[in-house]
């Protein structure tokens, strides 16, 4: 019986004090006090370290798993540049079979209200921008410019005696005038005169014009378009237009690899990963903290507890070979 409980108490020994070791990791998550004394080895190890702790974890993280380098490596890779390249491709062939109207496939994402404002905002730019191009003076100007020297031109080369002959109504003397003007050459001089004074006024006719009433016909242009735009079927506005789409996938993959070569490295810095980990670790609760790690070493801790077992075992055939 000796030689078989000797081994057998070792064994147990051994198991009761690895697990006691394990439990006092985490517990007791406080201090405890015995008429007014410390207990010793209280709190337990990880909750009297938690800060520490956490720190180290943190910068752990941020200096060697989170670096610049590292993600730099991995966000650029061929596997995951082709992940990107593909999940484009796949949104958009889905796209291009969807029966939604703009409006619907935009709900999906943002709310009825967000919408009005957004057709309502670019509306608006839409038709400040539009009107501030047509109240230029220079429009009317370019306008009349060239209905002026169109006319004028067209005028030019008609016989000036059948003009003013028809606008006098077969008057004799008026004819007579004509027939010198046209003698003279001085139909041509006549029209080039005439020319400026009409620019200028049919400009200051256009400019006032656009001013009085340019809002309201551009609001009304511009909305119809905005209505109509979001009222038409994605699929419609996706229709025959593969080589565009296709250039669309290339410039947001040169976009990815711009975002992340140029400006990952400021990101991190502005993210502070050994901050965030630091802070949720130190936010955490010991029993949250105690359940995340069997989770993750439940089977390591159980081997640790077997292994004491076994070198209690060990010790007490030892034992028993010494005496």
């Amino acid at each position: 019986m000796y030689y078989i409980t000797a081994p057998l108490i070792g064994g147990v020994i051994g198991y009761i004090t690895n697990y006691i070791a394990i439990k006092m990791l985490f517990r007791p998550h406080t201090a405890k006090y015995v008429l007014g004394m410390k207990v010793p080895f209280t709190p337990g190890i990880i909750p009297k370290e938690k800060g520490r702790i956490a720190e180290a974890i943190g910068g752990a993280i941020s200096q060697n798993l989170m670096n610049h380098e590292v993600l730099n490596r991995y966000l650029l890779s061929d596997d995951m540049t082709a992940k990107v390249r593909h999940a484009v491709q796949s949104l958009i062939d889905k796209q291009k079979q969807n029966p939604e109207t703009v409006a619907e496939f935009l709900r999906h994402y943002i709310s009825e209200e967000e919408l009005r404002t957004i057709t309502g905002s670019v509306n608006a730019e839409l038709t400040s921008q539009m009107h501030s191009k047509l109240a230029d003076s220079e429009l009317g100007k370019n306008v009349a410019h060239l209905v002026v020297s169109h006319t004028v031109e067209k005028m030019k080369r008609m016989n000036p005696i059948d003009v003013l002959g028809g606008l006098t109504f077969g008057l004799s003397g008026l004819k007579a005038v004509a027939a010198k003007i046209a003698g003279a050459s001085l139909w041509d001089r006549f029209f080039t005169l005439l020319q400026t004074p009409a620019e200028n006024l049919l400009a200051r006719h256009i400019n006032g014009m656009l001013q009085k009433n340019g809002p309201e016909i551009v609001s009304k242009m511009v909305g119809n378009e905005v209505e109509t735009f979001i009222n038409t079927p994605v699929r419609q506005l996706l229709a025959g237009k593969d080589e565009q789409l296709s250039q669309v996938v290339k410039t947001i993959e040169t976009v990815y690899r711009t975002v992340i070569s140029d400006h990952l490295p400021r990101i991190l810095e502005s993210i502070d990963i050994s901050k965030i980990v630091r802070d949720r670790i130190n936010e955490m609760s010991m029993d949250e903290t105690e359940k995340i790690i069997f989770e993750v070493m439940d089977k390591e801790l159980k081997a640790i507890v077997w292994l004491g077992a076994l070198l209690g075992l060990l010790m007490g055939c030892l034992n028993l070979l010494i005496r």
